[in-house]
């Protein structure tokens, strides 16, 4: 009994160990060495194509990527079900696109309702699986061999186990989900794409620290003449993927590696290399296939048409002397490090563009439409561009000045036909295929000009409409379990006495707010949109602010730190106290070629000034010793007359404010970090700049608003309190399928 009891556990103890060894670690045996690698996706010269009964036909690349991120969750809590994802293919594969694309590895419920989904479908929903890398790494004097090669070469085994339904994850592992997965997906995935938009340091540095390793030759990937250490290291990784899936699977799919324009294969001009910082170049054309290779490679290109716009740089630099050009570079160099030898190798991007290029069928000059051809131009795999898109946030970060696709403030509208106009671009220039950048809002995201002032910490509960980067999507997450508490459409049955916050000289003010605005509503007798000129001061910190504003001549009960003005339909806007601007006390030298900690604003300034948003730190051919200021602006604090109700059929995703002349009232609403909340579901708002040095923040439980007309100015203005309560972290959010959805539907798949 005893030794059968041992006997037992020994098999117990071995099955364990073996499936730890087979599923965690990829451990295998190669039973069939000699049997042949197939595949059901390969490249022909520039295109990419599909087994279909038998034979090999042209396939386009039609996709739409997917993030990991809900409201109230990051995108590495994995907290999608699979309910969800089943309902979100079905949705995305009804828009017409044949392809989603996935940056990391989520939990297994994806994989799971993957395999549901197209388990007997005749037509299935393909899939593109990255491999991501920590982001963080590359943002600094890091060496790829020393601080990525392995993880990333790990990860490329894990994705390929994944996919085949034969991995284990346990929590905890860096950066991915978890789970066991059980489901072979393979049938359905076309390919690979490795990597991140590599950052300029870690490619220049590495580069720099492995100069000779320029050279390798594997089983089925190797490096040709020009090939950097940077490109080696990723033919290394792809010939170690390529080989673990062909020996342990017998099968391949498509490999590429993340790229963008600031690492494209191109050289340009000095002034681009120095104000815009181009300086590395990662060229898959320097990595060949050998002859085990069935699948092939492509060229991926995440591409934008407002960043980084070298070939408007280019345009812009027309204006100018060369003598001109050479003294500001001269000075310019002073300040920067001259990186003209980085790229020494790399093609220049002008023997790829002819004049014509420049010009879309409609005779507009579109540099992205240039820019395109030329990259596909240029290579001789298929290229795909993998990343596309616009974002309808309020806030905006770059602007496209030659086909008005902007980054950030477009209407839900204007994202769709700039969708189809890049999409048209894109198969215009004659690349293999596309995705959309991306399929649902993301409110964890950050951007660049707004993450100064808000709380990074805590972006998930809540929904900053003024981080464009957010709102990519083509599904929208809209406050409220059901439905949104306030819609600026005109209709005023959604306010309640309860709302109430003051009423006087037959005028009253009503508040309320969610997770992405404050809502006013301001009623006022016999109102006229046209000539009455509405004042709602705000007393948010009782750190600064002032009890008169002499833009107005207008009192205030209490000092105010913002001041709304309701003036029409053109001209109404928000004002912020001179101290209390975010904008000087964060780029007073770009924006006011002012050191903002040496030339202070008073604490009770009288001065309310326009609210800003940074676009561009550094204008082409600035001088960096200039006093005077060197960057672009907009004003963000002007508002947008419309209808925000979605059900509407004059719907404007971007307005702020509507009359109703019926109800003699008109509603507002403000994002919140115009009034400079950094965490409105905690109520924490910005502390004083000069006492702490920056950006800090303030917990406050109240708020202040007062009211008048124009006819009530002079007069000191009565102030309420309001009580602020924030949610923490138990957010209320709906989805919604944006304008922009049906608008790309009609044309990928019209109906009828």
């Amino acid at each position: 009994m005893k030794k059968f009891i041992i006997a037992v556990c020994t098999v117990v103890l071995l099955a364990f160990v073996w499936n730890k060894l087979y599923y965690e670690y990829g451990i295998y045996v190669d039973l069939q060495p000699n049997a042949r690698v197939r595949t059901f996706m390969k490249t022909e010269g520039k295109s990419i194509c599909m087994e279909r009964n038998g034979a090999y036909e042209p396939f386009e690349i039609r996709g739409v990527d997917m993030g990991m991120g809900i409201p109230g969750k990051w995108a590495t809590d994995f907290a999608i079900d699979e309910e969800t994802y089943l309902r979100w293919f079905a949705d995305i594969q009804e828009m017409g696109a044949n392809c989603i694309r996935i940056y990391t590895i989520p939990n297994d419920a994806f994989y799971e309702a993957f395999y549901q989904y197209n388990n007997g479908r005749k037509e299935p929903l393909y899939l593109l699986h990255g491999v991501w890398i920590n982001d963080y790494i590359a943002n600094s004097h890091r060496d790829a061999y020393e601080d990525l090669y392995d993880s990333l070469l790990h990860d490329c085994r894990t994705v390929v186990d994944i996919i085949h339904g034969r991995c284990d994850i346990s929590l905890g592992y860096d950066g991915v989900g978890a789970g066991q997965y059980r489901r072979d997906i393979s049938p359905w995935v076309i390919g690979y794409i490795v990597g991140v938009e590599w950052e300029p340091s870690l490619v220049t540095y590495t580069n720099q620290v492995h100069e000779e390793d320029t050279s390798f030759r594997g089983e089925y990937l190797y490096t040709k003449k020009d090939a950097s250490p940077f490109e080696t290291m990723l033919c290394k990784v792809g010939d170690r993927m390529l080989k673990y899936e062909s020996h342990k699977y017998k099968a391949q799919r498509l490999l590429a590696f993340s790229n963008w324009p600031t690492t494209d294969p191109f050289s340009y001009s000095a002034p681009v290399i120095v104000y815009r910082h181009k300086v590395a170049s990662v060229d898959p054309e320097h990595i060949g296939c050998s002859d085990k290779v069935v699948s092939g490679m492509f060229a991926s290109y995440h591409v934008y048409s407002y960043y980084p716009d070298y070939l408007e740089v280019m345009k812009e630099l027309e204006k100018y002397t060369g003598k001109e050009i050479e003294e500001r570079m001269s000075i310019a160099r002073k300040h920067s490090i001259d990186c003209h030898m980085a790229q020494r190798s790399a093609p220049r991007i002008e023997k790829y563009l002819y004049h014509a290029d420049y010009y879309d069928n409609s005779g507009r000059y579109n540099t992205y439409l240039a820019y395109l051809r030329a990259l596909n131009r240029y290579h001789s795999l298929p290229v795909v561009i993998s990343e596309y898109g616009v974002t309808t946030g309020r806030g905006m970060a770059q602007v496209d000045k030659n086909t008005n696709r902007n980054q950030g403030h477009m209407t839900e509208e204007e994202q769709g036909q700039a969708l189809v106009e890049c999409y048209k671009d894109i198969m215009e220039a004659g690349c293999a295929g596309s995705c959309v950048f991306t399929w649902q809002d993301e409110w964890f995201k950050r951007t660049w000009n707004t993450m100064h002032a808000i709380d990074l910490n805590k972006t998930p509960f809540w929904s900053d409409y003024q981080t464009n980067e957010q709102y990519f999507g083509l599904l929208a997450f809209d406050p409220g379990e059901e439905k949104t508490i306030c819609q600026v459409d005109g209709d005023i049955s959604e306010w309640k006495k309860r709302d109430l916050v003051l009423k006087q000289d037959k005028m009253s003010l009503f508040m309320k707010y969610d997770e992405r605005y404050l809502y006013l509503l301001i009623r006022k007798k016999d109102l006229n949109p046209e000539k009455d000129v509405l004042y709602i001061p705000f007393d948010t910190t009782p750190k600064s602010g002032s009890t008169y504003c002499e833009n107005f001549d207008i009192d205030f009960e209490r000092e105010c730190d913002f001041l709304l003005v309701i003036d029409g339909k053109e001209d109404s806007r928000l004002l912020v106290q001179k101290r209390y601007e975010t904008l000087y006390a964060r780029y007073g030298k770009e924006y006011y070629a002012t050191n903002p900690y040496v030339e202070i604003p008073a604490k009770r300034d009288c001065e309310f000034t326009n609210i800003y948003l940074p676009l561009i730190l550094e204008a082409v051919l600035t001088d960096p010793d200039s006093e005077e200021p060197t960057g672009e602006k907009y004003e963000t604090g002007r508002l947008r007359y419309g209808n925000s109700n979605p059900d509407s059929e004059d719907f404007d995703s971007l307005s702020d404010f509507m009359f109703d002349e019926k109800d003699n009232s008109v509603e507002v609403r403000i994002a919140w970090e115009l009034l400079n909340f950094s965490n409105p579901s905690e109520m924490m708002i910005h502390d004083d700049y000069y006492e702490k040095y920056g950006i800090e923040n303030l917990q406050i439980d109240r708020i202040w608003l007062g009211l008048a007309d124009k006819k009530q100015s002079g007069y000191r203005i009565r102030m309420s309190p309001v009580l602020m309560q924030g949610w923490g972290e138990k957010v209320k959010s709906h989805e919604r399928l944006k304008r922009s959805y049906y608008i790309l539907r009609e044309y990928w798949k019209p109906q009828g």
